[in-house]
């Protein structure tokens, strides 16, 4: 996919289908067997997936479908992957605004749970990385 811009701090369950490739009750079913998926879910109850998530479920799907992994066994490879974004790495289409407004939204119409919490400081220091990396090539 194209990276265009920031990269968006939530994308819904139809958009990462799209990036994915995967039907969305497959997206459902993943979230049942695999812990390590679980994405937050906004005011309107509906699953707000974070570039950490997308990449969760891009390696879920290597596991299981290119090297045929039963769930089993890729529930025991999960408990030793952590999810890191690779410098510069965007999975928006949309502009930094669009990203900045549904983040305000987010923030100022979710009691966050702890989960949520942590995912929005992990956004946080994301978007912070992105505004000094951008800093220093304006410099």
């Amino acid at each position: 996919m194209k990276s265009v811009g920031i990269k968006k701090l939530y994308y819904s369950i139809s958009e990462v289908s799209k990036i994915t490739d995967l039907e969305q009750y497959v997206l459902r079913y993943w979230e049942s067997e695999f812990e390590q998926l679980k994405p937050a879910k906004n005011r309107a109850g509906n699953r707000i997936y974070t570039n950490k998530d997308i990449k969760l479920i891009l390696y879920i799907k290597q596991l299981l479908r290119e090297e045929r992994y039963t769930i089993e066994g890729a529930k025991q490879v999960l408990k030793s992957w952590t999810p890191e974004l690779e410098t510069g790495e965007q999975l928006s289409l949309l502009p930094a605004d669009s990203a900045v407004t549904q983040l305000a939204a987010d923030v100022q119409t979710t009691q966050p749970t702890q989960i949520q919490s942590e995912k929005l400081k992990d956004d946080m220091k994301e978007i912070k990385n992105f505004l000094e990396d951008l800093l220093q090539k304006l410099n």
